[in-house]
C-alpha cells in the first residue's frame, strides 16, 4: 500500500458526536510544536464504517505513492521515500449513522470516527503551495470508505519560508499606513453593495472621511462592472481620500476589490498604487492560492483577503476545513488582513470558532527564528458597538480591523455618531470599564445601544 503506521491509540474519552469536542479532548496529538521540521504534517477528523486504521493507510497511500496494482519492486523501493506516513490514529466515540453518504454500503449503518495525523516528505510537492493543496485536501475527500473527513490543523516543513515570502505588512505595516497606532481599525463597507456610480460611492466615501473612519472596504460583489469601472472608481475615490489627508493628516485605508483574471488584476493593483491608495482586496476562494501568490509577489500594498465562500468549505462539521488549517495556506501566499466573522454575527458561525479563528492569524507559522507569518484579523457580520467588550476581553487584544456596516451607517445619530460610538465601546473595553457605565458620559455610545440593543 505505500504507507507506514506509526501509532495506534484506543479511545479513552467521553462520548462526542462533534469533531471540535474530539479534538479538545485528544489535544495530545494535535498540539502544534514549533519544532525544525522536514515534512509536512496534517491532521484530520476521520468517520467511516470500516476499520480507522486501514482507512487512514488508504488515505496515505491515496494521497502518495498508492495503487490498486502491485508494481515492480524496484519501482516500489524508489517510491518508498514518499510513502506518506500514518503517525497516529486515536478512535474517538462512533455514531449511529454516516455523516455523509457513501456508493459502497447502502442505508443506515454504524461509523466509526477517529483522529489520525499523516505526514508527507517535503520531496512529494516541491514547496508548491497548489500541489500542498492537492496533497491534503484532495482525493482523499472522495474515498468510498470515507463518510466524513476535515482537515483540522496544518504544519509545514520550514523549507516553504524560502519560497513564499507571506504577509508583506501585516499588523505593524497596515497600522502604520492607516496611521492607527493603538486600538483596532474602525472600518466599514461600502453598501449597498453594487450599485453605486463611481460619483455616488466617492461621495459616500467623503461622508465616511469626515465621519473620522480609519478603514473603508469595496463590498466582494463590487469588481469593475459596467456601472461602477474600476478606474474610474479608484480615481474619484481617491481624489476624495487624498484630499481629505490634505486637510487633516488623516489618510484612511481603502481596500478596492481588484478580485479578477491575474492581467487584470496586477493591472488594477497597480490602478490603486497610481492614485496613492493603500490597500488592495481579493476575494481568495475565487483567485486561488496561485492567484494569491502571484499577486504577491507584484504587490507593493497591503492584501485583503475576502474568504466569501468559507461556508461550503466549513459549514458541514463532517466536512471541509478548519479555519486553522485554511488560514495557514492564505498567510503563506501573502493575505495581510484575513477575515474570521464577527460575534453574534448574522451567519451560523459560533463565537467560539469566530474567536479561535482570530487567535490561529497570531499563531507562528515556522520553528523559531524564522518569520512568523502573522496576519490582521477582520471582525465583520453585524457588529456594532455593542461586540467590542466580548470581543477583546475573548481576544486579549485590539491588533485587528473592526468593520461595522449597519453599526455605523445607520446610526440615529449619523455616520460620525456610529464611529465614534465603536471607537468608545472598544476604548472602554481597554480600560476595562462597562460599555454602560461608559455610555453615560458619551452621548453616541448610549445612542448606539439604545438603538441597536434593543
Amino acid at each position: 500500500m505505500g504507507v507506514r503506521l506509526f501509532l495506534l491509540r484506543a479511545s479513552t474519552g467521553a462520548a462526542s458526536t462533534n469533531w471540535s469536542d474530539d479534538m479538545t479532548k485528544s489535544g495530545s496529538i494535535l498540539s502544534s510544536g514549533k519544532a525544525p521540521d522536514t515534512r509536512l504534517r496534517a491532521r484530520y477528523w476521520l468517520e467511516t464504517p470500516a476499520d480507522p486504521r486501514k482507512v487512514a493507510e488508504t488515505i496515505a497511500g491515496e494521497q502518495s505513492t498508492g495503487t490498486f496494482v502491485r508494481l515492480a519492486p524496484e519501482v516500489e523501493a524508489q517510491a518508498a521515500r514518499c510513502d506518506a506516513v500514518v503517525e497516529s490514529v486515536q478512535e474517538v466515540e462512533g455514531a449511529p449513522h454516516a455523516s455523509l453518504p457513501t456508493a459502497r454500503r447502502a442505508g443506515d449503518v454504524p461509523v466509526r470516527r477517529a483522529l489520525i495525523e499523516l505526514s508527507w516528505s517535503e520531496e512529494n510537492f516541491g514547496w508548491s503551495l497548489p500541489n500542498l493543496m492537492a496533497t491534503v485536501a484532495g482525493n482523499l475527500f472522495e474515498l468510498r470508505d470515507v463518510t466524513g473527513l476535515r482537515l483540522l490543523t496544518l504544519d509545514l516543513p520550514d523549507g516553504y519560508a524560502a519560497r513564499y515570502p507571506g504577509p508583506q505588512f501585516g499588523v505593524t505595516g497596515t497600522r502604520r499606513l492607516a496611521g492607527v497606532r493603538a486600538g483596532p481599525l474602525v472600518g466599514t463597507i461600502i453598501k449597498p453593495s453594487v450599485g453605486l456610480s463611481p460619483e455616488q460611492t466617492a461621495a459616500m466615501v467623503a461622508t465616511l472621511c469626515e465621519g473620522g473612519i480609519d478603514f473603508i472596504k469595496d463590498d466582494e460583489l463590487q469588481a469593475d462592472g459596467p456601472h461602477c469601472p474600476f478606474e474610474a472608481r479608484v480615481h474619484a475615490v481617491m481624489r476624495v481620500v487624498n484630499d481629505h489627508a490634505a486637510r487633516t493628516g488623516r489618510k484612511p485605508m481603502v481596500a478596492f476589490n481588484i478580485t479578477d483574471d491575474l492581467d487584470a488584476m496586477r493591472r488594477h493593483h497597480d490602478t490603486v498604487l497610481a492614485h496613492e491608495g493603500t490597500c488592495v482586496m481579493v476575494s481568495v476562494n475565487s483567485i486561488g492560492l496561485a492567484g494569491l501568490a502571484y499577486l504577491r509577489r507584484h504587490c507593493a500594498l497591503p492584501i485583503h483577503a475576502h474568504r466569501n465562500g468559507w461556508g461550503y468549505l466549513s459549514r458541514h462539521p463532517a466536512l471541509g476545513f478548519d479555519y486553522a488549517a485554511w488560514q495557514v495556506l492564505w498567510r503563506l501566499a501573502g493575505a495581510d488582513h484575513m477575515h474570521v466573522n464577527g460575534l453574534r454575527n448574522k451567519f451560523s458561525e459560533p463565537d467560539e470558532s469566530v474567536i479561535a479563528s482570530a487567535r490561529a492569524l497570531a499563531e507562528p507559522l515556522f520553528s523559531d527564528g524564522l518569520p512568523g507569518y502573522e496576519a490582521m484579523p477582520v471582525f465583520s457580520s453585524g457588529q456594532w458597538a455593542g461586540q467590542a467588550a466580548d470581543t477583546y476581553r475573548a481576544l486579549g487584544s485590539d491588533d485587528l480591523i473592526y468593520t461595522c456596516g449597519g453599526g455605523i451607517v445607520a446610526h440615529p445619530g449619523g455616520i460620525a455618531a456610529g464611529v465614534e460610538s465603536v471607537r468608545a465601546a472598544w476604548q472602554a473595553a481597554a480600560r476595562g470599564q462597562a460599555v454602560q457605565e461608559a455610555a453615560v458620559g458619551n452621548a453616541a455610545l448610549r445612542q448606539a445601544l439604545d438603538f441597536f440593543g434593543k
